[in-house]
């Protein structure tokens, strides 16, 4: 599925070195403002120990893990929704992506310029949502006038719905506070994404840290923390700058940093899966002998909208699916003792596909 996660904040905070890391695509870094202009975009495998279980027990002869993208986005600075800092042309990307990853610096370094001159997280979180919030309240200044007319003219239309919900997420906005936090029925948040609000997707912070603090965490990460908090958000701490270095190791190498670090696993796992969970993202597999694979799925979605993600004539002539749980093929051993136990279900076009299904469509057209 073609879902991205824009990785923001002000310049300097170390988002292109994260997103090194986090794709390995040597994305430009520099000691000043702007020095990523056009959007790097890049994809980024999810690990999943459910899949390498799976290819212990079928021993197929390709593998595929499942995957989705991260989107490094210039440096946002003060006054950007009125164009500072090339603003407009990074919030426009940000309206592209789906979720929204917030690098904040948490570290102190001489020698790493910070564009307000000292470092202080909260002040630093504080700009970047406030931008976010001008935008999305330009959106709907220039929108009103119009909406209030035609509701006005045809009370019983869309447009009173319309005006219902706009003046609820102005109504929030106004108080410095996110799009998200608006309290919206089902109904009204399905209609509002034709707006694409910058603060109605969901935020995941990071917080950068030193090598020093990445075990034990500082002050600053405690104030992300606190702060998130209260909007309902999660922080991810992590040190980019070995992050950057991880990433060139082979895995016995990166397994003895890690234990010299104290810590059991590395930030980007944690990354990854925060932003896989942010995005409401499952993961279901196909496995057989020439091939086992992870397959990404938006959590509700049903059988023939999942076998669509394979191909779409799967989705077209969708019949059923026969489907094992990975927790059965743990237990059995085989996908043949799972099917003689009577363990394989034969789900049809209602069935909600669950994370961990082992499917096989069928289908006809």
């Amino acid at each position: 599925m073609a879902l991205q996660c824009g990785i923001v904040g002000l310049p300097n905070v170390g988002k292109s070195t994260l997103f090194n890391a986090i794709t390995k695509a040597n994305a430009f870094c520099a000691n000043y403002p702007f020095a990523t202009i056009e959007p790097n975009v890049g994809i980024v495998e999810v690990k999943d120990e459910r899949l390498d279980n799976i290819v212990n027990i079928v021993h197929p002869r390709s593998i595929v893990p499942t995957s989705f993208s991260f989107t490094d986005i210039a440096g946002l600075v003060k006054g950007a929704s009125h164009g500072e800092g090339l603003g407009n042309q990074f919030l426009s990307h940000i309206r592209d992506v789906d979720a929204i990853c917030e690098v904040v610096r948490c570290f102190n370094d001489d020698n790493i310029t910070h564009v307000e001159g000292s470092v202080d997280p909260i002040r630093d979180i504080e700009i970047i949502n406030l931008e976010l919030i001008l935008a999305d309240m330009e959106v709907i200044e220039k929108r009103l006038p119009k909406i209030e007319k035609k509701a006005h003219c045809e009370p019983n239309s869309d447009a009173m719905m319309e005006l219902t919900i706009l003046t609820k997420i102005n109504d929030v906005l106004s108080k410095g506070l996110p799009a998200r936090l608006a309290i919206l029925t089902p109904e009204e948040k399905e209609f509002v994404k034709n707006y694409s609000f910058l603060t109605m997707k969901p935020m995941l912070y990071i917080a950068n840290v030193s090598e020093n603090d990445i075990a034990t965490g500082n002050e600053y990460v405690e104030k992300v923390k606190a702060y998130a908090a209260k909007e309902g958000s999660e922080v991810v701490m992590i040190s980019a700058k070995i992050e950057e270095e991880l990433c060139a190791l082979d895995e016995e190498d990166r397994a003895m940093f890690l234990n010299d670090l104290g810590l059991e696993k590395s930030g980007l796992d944690e990354l990854v899966k925060k932003a896989y969970d942010l995005l409401g993202l499952a993961t279901f597999f196909t496995a057989g002998e020439k091939e086992c694979r992870a397959w990404t799925f938006k959590k509700g979605m049903k059988a023939p909208q999942v076998a669509g993600i394979i191909h779409s004539d799967f989705e077209r002539g969708f019949i059923k699916a026969e489907t094992m749980s990975y927790d059965d093929l743990m237990t059995y051993g085989s996908q043949l003792k799972v099917k003689e136990a009577g363990k394989v279900r034969q789900e049809g076009k209602e069935y909600v596909v669950q994370d961990g299904d082992i499917m096989l469509f069928r289908f006809n057209v």
